[in-house]
């Protein structure tokens, strides 16, 4: 690796700019604002949640490390460690050493005196007590004492506790509870915090009398304390389990202070040594887990019991632990640190609540430093060893079972031996560690004294072999090991010998996946250990955990808390002084690697620490050390301040970013068929890319997530997150941005990167490409992130609820809901920080105090929430329009309301709508049309800026759409637009009754018309167009025919009285056949209930209109003719539907489904088909069958003959021969007239037939001629009628194959033939005389003549008649 620097292009690419602002300082205001790409700050979001989200999944919860048993058959025990001897990667570092005030440490080595020393983190303070004085060593300060002499006892022991709420005053925040042999003591303690040099906070403390103490009969020891107030102790010399109970006052049966013995039950609980406990079970010491409701009691005897809080004064052992020796040894059996002579429990450890369900609830460890891991058993399992218990009352808690035994490490080194070499190379991640190398002393775990836990850290210290110092075992999970970091894996075949770091007993085969690795080391410390405790994380990084919404880490996971909170750290308290343990992290490593780096210029470390962490874990760090960042630092609690990191170690990380980071990849996907690699491939990131956003989404990580506000005092909303978070995180942002501006080469490909064939140099193109248009997105974020924090701080300090509650309802309820990430990266955020400078600068208007203050410090720190010029635009245009208010200039009045105008319309982008309103009524009382119509037509554009509202209009405003709040903002624009047309017209018309007006109101009302149908916004034309079509001027409108008019009228949803106005429109606009076919459409339209009659007269119109089409407009003719054609066929069946309703109008009430179908034919048109089958067949109704046949044109015998058959039947059913004859005669002549010539509906033949049958069945009643004479009624020619009876004359078919049949056949044709002649010789006969077939008709006669029977002397004579007269006339 090549660590000088490059020849780097310094020219920016586009994404690096200049910072012109830090937070509290004044620097040039640009004049321009650049305009927020939404899209592309929610693109550049989802990458940070996609970088939050492997922050959660990269590190395994302990439990779940704990719970792999595939490596070892069953066997849950592990002992894999990782021990280095170079001092970067020693787990913990000796930080500081405050010795004991010089006072105290007099006393302290004054043989005479009894003296005990002990840690009270949560306030700062060790308490040292020398015989009956309690001494309270502020180590923060050095020096700082307070004393407390006030009692006469030996004081033994002293606990920190939080008191019971109510009992005392306000003040008194915790309780010490002071032991001696034969009392105890209760002193109320109060805290507040101070500033100190140095940039730090220190606790200032006050000491209250209670006036609570008890004595005792036995010395209480391991006093801890609840969440409730409730404390629990030990008696030293009978091992019970004792409760001080104390109330704010005494009672009748009941003392102020009382020592209950839980031990033992009844009367005998207040009399402690009536009742003692075996010396074989003795309780040891307590541990109280807050936040389960539990506390653990370790006895003597190595067994563990469960105490959980019952009611008041009570408690409840759910569960006792014993035989753990067993069952440890199954777990690990044959392992060298489980002997009975060794195993001794030293001490109970509550492990932290975590993701996980198989996160173990507490640690317990040997004196030779065994870990023994205790988890809820799964449900129905049995409580384990020895284990006994009773399920808890609220039924919640699982017991307690022992569920993995990790073993202490072999091998150690001793303290003697750490060295500072760095090893020629280090193991791959995945590949099996070297053997060591040979040292000449170890170190053996075998005399535990006292040991601290804390978030996966542990330390214990034992007596060391030189007087006067100890030895502490530190270990720490080996992220490297147990992570998933991306590390570089070795595939290179290497033979697996033994490591003496990781050691597993009866394991017949090696992990499938890394088990738990921890880094161990040894440190050894000046003095003999009294206690140890971690040192309590600051507020800083207990408010910077993640939000509810944002995805959780391991609490073992460093590397995501690493830039966010100090390193964690133990404090160690011996009769020298206190020396505190500083967690060494991964960050730390790094810059010890590089400060090497800078003396022995030997890379190999630097690249053995990017293949352990992994390359965008290694870029991501780099950045930080290279920006500063403000816990770069180890150890040090200090907090808002950037680190001091030099030019030359800011050098080497930025080139180490540089070459580390490598370059993108374009992965081409094949697509046959195209050779576009930019559409069918995807880019993976260079570690740069990765290590930015990494970095970015960690420091973000405390509030992005994170709701804005959240409910105060009073329902007040206040800030969501402390502004000491947000200060520091802003820091932090700005030196990473103010880096990257500087230093642009670092997303920069070299000439030397385009190497090989054209298609990879064009691969290489497309990824860098993709790379830089990525990072442009995470820089405009970086950009955007920094200003919304000040904008989010200046809200602050203007009393951030009072501003939302002088908002309206909805951008109230939108702040109760908007996370940071919203507020940065949305249109809600958008709105939402509009509404709000706008509620600002109309505070600083109302109070009578210049905008331009607050519209500088808004530009200098968040000029994209809001420019000066938009502040300014905003302030002119309101004093310009009270102005034009106050002139009685009509012309100046109106040259100051446009300038009003135009100012508003600049600055709209930030026009609240209620401010919008207000404005408009302002125009609106000044008679100012254009102001009134225009501007809130031009807000409506700005508000639905992204066209939003514009989708959701034109997709037919769908349900459930988000995009509808957009369309209700324009919706909301629109309506100020027409009220103003109201108001217009209302005094129009007013000044028309009245007269007398200073104005021409008429004129006004004209011109904000002209203005409302000149803008170009289709959207609101619609809307104008429905209010005026509701206020009856629908003719008006389609007199004017505006250009969106038909657009409208053709737009979902579709309405009847939209068609109509339709069709109306293309009438008056001279498209007779585009009306055509909308009437033809609203005519067969299923969606309107339309009455028969509705539909019949909207065909009707749709026929005459297409008649009305020109032949050569739009060549269309041919297309016409087809139309029209269609329409009269679908005319005539609307007709046949609407007859056969009518007839069935007395069976609309039927009930069943008869009924129903009546109703029906009278809602909706039918086909004929349809009419046929549904409604004259089912009901058979003859007529209508032949009136669909004759409509239908359809030619069918069989089908025609059986309905003329059933009429026929019908007229002559029951009646005699005359009366039927003459209900023949009214059936078949209406339909005759109507149908004939149609052979589909009347088939001449076969009428014929029927009728002549009857009539020789009748033929002594019917006189002849009867049967032609019908037909000829029924405009049947005479010809056709003749020749029609002449076959049947001359057929010699039933029942003309009778002579008498066919003789009054004869007379009929007599008869006719006679009619015949009468009516050609008549002037108004249809056919001329020249079409009457002379000679054909006489040689019919002279036939007929001849067969004729001599006794028909009346057929006869007519025969000869009309021969006569053919003679004479022709």
């Amino acid at each position: 690796m090549s660590l000088a620097p490059p020849p780097f292009a310094q020219t920016s690419n586009g994404f690096a700019r200049s910072t012109n602002a830090r937070l509290g300082q004044s620097q040039a205001v640009p004049k321009s604002v650049p305009s927020l790409d939404l899209p592309a700050l929610q693109s550049a979001s989802r990458v940070l949640q996609d970088q939050l989200v492997k922050d959660a999944q990269a590190v395994p919860e302990l439990g779940d490390m704990l719970s792999i048993r595939n490596f070892i058959a069953g066997l849950p025990n592990s002992a894999s460690y990782s021990v280095f001897p170079d001092d970067y990667r020693v787990p913990f570092q000796k930080r500081r050493l405050v010795g004991i005030p010089e006072t105290l440490f007099q006393h302290y080595n004054t043989a005479s005196v009894t003296t005990h020393m002990g840690l009270m983190p949560e306030l700062e303070r060790v308490w040292i007590s020398i015989d009956h004085n309690l001494f309270l060593w502020d180590y923060m300060e050095g020096e700082q004492l307070s004393s407390f002499t006030d009692q006469p006892d030996v004081i033994t022991s002293v606990a920190l506790v939080k008191p019971k709420v109510g009992v005392f005053i306000d003040e008194i925040a915790w309780l010490l509870v002071i032991c001696t042999p034969i009392s105890v003591l209760l002193l109320g303690v109060s805290s507040n915090l101070a500033s100190a040099p140095n940039r730090r906070s220190r606790q200032e403390i006050k000491l209250y009398a209670t006036d609570m103490s008890i004595p005792t009969e036995v010395e209480m020891t391991s006093v801890i304390g609840t969440s409730e107030g409730r404390i629990f102790m030990v008696g030293a010399q009978d091992g019970n389990l004792y409760e001080l109970h104390y109330q704010e006052k005494e009672g009748w049966f009941e003392k102020r202070v009382q020592l209950i013995n839980h031990s033992v039950g009844g009367v005998q609980s207040f009399l402690p040594l009536l009742n003692t406990s075996k010396t074989s079970d003795r309780i040891i010491s307590l541990v109280s887990d807050v936040p389960r409701n539990v506390f653990y009691a370790l006895s003597s005897s190595n067994t563990i019991s469960v105490y959980k809080l019952a009611g008041d004064k009570a408690v409840q052992q759910v569960q006792t632990l014993s035989n753990l020796y067993k069952a440890a040894q199954d777990k690990a059996p044959g392992c060298p640190a489980l002997t009975p002579q060794t195993w001794n429990i030293l001490s109970l450890h509550v492990i932290e609540p975590s993701r996980s369900q198989n996160g173990p609830h507490l640690l317990a460890i040997t004196v030779n430093g065994l870990r023994l891991y205790f988890a809820p058993g799964v449900a129905g399992y049995s409580y384990g060893y020895g284990s006994s218990g009773a399920p808890s009352s609220g039924g919640t808690q699982r017991p307690l079972q022992l569920i993995h035994v990790r073993i202490p490490p072999a091998n150690l080194r001793h303290p003697d031996e750490q060295s500072n070499p760095c090893p020629n190379a280090a193991p791959a991640y995945g590949a099996p560690s070297p053997r060591p190398e040979q040292v000449s002393q170890t170190f053996t775990i075998k005399a535990l004294e006292s040991s601290s836990y804390d978030a996966g850290l542990y330390i214990a210290a034992q007596v060391g072999d030189v007087d006067g110092t100890d030895y502490v075992l530190c270990l720490s999970p080996d992220l490297t090991r147990i992570g998933t970091l991306g590390q570089v894996t070795t595939t290179a075949p290497q033979p697996p010998p033994p490591a003496p770091y990781t050691q597993t007993y009866n394991a017949p085969s090696g992990p499938s996946r890394p088990p738990l690795t921890e880094y161990a080391t040894v440190l050894s410390i000046p003095g003999r250990t009294w206690a140890m405790a971690a040192v309590p994380r600051p507020p800083l990084a207990a408010a910077a955990t993640s939000p509810p919404d944002s995805p959780s880490y391991a609490i073992t996971n460093e590397l995501a808390s690493q830039f966010s909170e100090p390193s964690r750290q133990f404090m160690i308290l011996t009769n020298v002084g206190l020396t505190f343990l500083a967690k060494r992290r991964a960050l730390d490593y790094l810059k010890a690697v590089i400060e090497e780096f800078q003396v022995e210029s030997n890379a190999e470390p630097l690249i053995q620490f990017r293949d352990s962490f992994g390359r965008d874990q290694t870029c991501a760090m780099l950045l930080a050390i290279a920006s500063g960042n403000t816990f770069l630092d180890i150890g040090d609690q200090s907090v808002g301040t950037l680190s001091t990191v030099s030019p030359d170690l800011v050098a080497v990380a930025k080139q180490a970013f540089y070459d580390f980071g490598e370059r993108p990849i374009w992965a081409e996907r094949t697509t046959y068929g195209t050779g576009d690699a930019a559409s069918s491939g995807s880019a993976t990131f260079s570690g740069r890319r990765e290590g930015f956003a990494l970095y970015f989404a960690r420091l973000v990580r405390p509030f992005w997530k994170a709701r804005l506000t959240r409910p105060g005092a009073g329902g007040v909303q206040e800030l969501n997150v402390i502004d000491a978070v947000l200060v520091t995180v802003q820091k932090n942002l700005f030196a990473l941005k103010d880096l990257l501006d500087k230093s642009p080469h670092l997303f920069h490909s070299t000439p030397g990167d385009h190497t090989g064939a054209r298609s990879a140099a064009a691969s290489e193109q497309e990824a860098w490409k993709a790379e830089q248009g990525s990072v442009a997105q995470l820089l405009s974020l970086l950009s955007r992130t920094i200003e919304a924090i000040s904008f989010v701080l200046l809200l602050t300090d203007h009393r951030l609820g009072d501003l939302i509650h002088e908002c309206d309802s909805t951008v109230q309820k939108m702040m109760t809901s908007l996370t940071f990430e919203q507020l940065i990266t949305t249109q809600d955020g958008v709105s939402a920080s509009r509404a709000l400078v706008n509620v600002i600068i109309n505070q600083q208007i109302g109070q009578q105090i210049s905008v331009d203050t607050i519209s500088e410090v808004l530009q200098q720190r968040c000029g994209s929430f809001c420019s000066t010029d938009d502040v300014l635009l905003y302030k002119q245009a309101t004093e310009i329009v009270r102005k034009a208010n106050e002139t009685n200039n009509l012309a100046e009045r109106q040259r100051w309301l446009g300038e009003s105008l135009r100012l508003f319309s600049k600055g709209a982008r930030i026009l609240e709508f209620e401010k919008l309103k207000e404005i408009c009524g302002d125009y609106q009382h000044l008679n100012y049309a254009k102001g009134a119509i225009e501007l809130p037509l031009f807000c409506a554009q700005v508000y639905d800026a992204d066209g939003q509202g514009h989708e959701y209009w034109s997709a037919g405003l769908p349900s459930n759409d988000l995009r509808s709040a957009f369309w209700d903002k324009r919706t909301a624009c629109y309506e100020l637009a027409l009220s103003s047309l109201e108001v217009f017209e209302q005094r129009a018309t007013e000044a028309a009754q009245s007269g007398g007006a200073a104005f021409d109101p008429a004129a006004v009302r004209t011109h904000a018309y002209e203005l409302a149908f000149q803008t170009n916004d289709e959207m609101f034309h619609s809307t104008l167009y429905d209010w005026l079509i509701s206020k009856g001027l629908a003719d008006e409108l389609l007199e004017m025919r505006p250009v969106y008019l038909e657009a409208h009228l053709r737009r979902e949803p579709i309405t009847v009285q939209k068609y109509q106005l339709l069709w109306q429109f293309y009438v008056k606009d001279g498209q007779p056949l585009r009306a055509a076919e909308v009437l033809g459409a609203l005519a067969e339209s299923t969606v309107f209930d339309l009455p028969l009659e509705a539909r019949l007269e909207y065909l009707t119109l749709a026929v005459g209109n297409a008649k009305s089409h020109p032949v050569s407009v739009g060549g269309r003719h041919e297309t016409a003719i087809a139309f029209l054609t269609d329409l009269e066929e679908k005319l005539e069946v609307a007709q046949v539907q609407l007859e056969m309703y009518h007839t069935l109008l007395p069976h609309v009430n039927d009930p069943g489904e008869g009924g129903e179908k009546v109703r029906l034919l009278s809602k909706t048109l039918f086909n004929i088909t349809e009419l046929y089958q549904a409604f004259a067949d089912p009901f058979d109704l003859p007529e209508m069958k032949l009136l669909i046949f004759h409509v239908s044109g359809h030619r069918d015998e069989a089908m025609i003959r059986p309905i003329w058959n059933k009429i026929f039947e019908d007229a002559l059913d029951d009646v005699e021969p005359r009366i039927g004859a003459d209900r023949l005669v009214s059936k078949v002549l209406p339909l005759g007239q109507r149908f004939y010539p149609s052979e589909s509906a009347f088939p001449v033949r076969h009428i014929a037939s029927l009728l002549v049958r009857f009539g020789l069945a009748n033929k002594d009643i019917l006189p002849y001629g009867w049967s032609p004479r019908i037909l000829v009624q029924c405009s049947v020619p005479y010809a056709e009628i003749w020749d029609v009876l002449h076959e049947m004359y001359e057929s010699q078919i039933p029942p003309f194959n009778e002579q008498a049949n066919v003789q009054a056949v004869s007379s009929d044709i007599a008869v006719l033939l006679s009619d015949w002649l009468d009516d050609v010789k008549r002037p108004q006969f249809a056919a001329s005389r020249g079409e009457f077939p002379v000679y054909r008709i006489d040689q019919a006669v002279d036939q007929y003549l001849a067969e004729l029977e001599t006794s028909r002397t009346e057929t006869k004579a007519t025969y000869e008649a009309v021969k006569r007269q053919l003679r004479r006339d022709w």
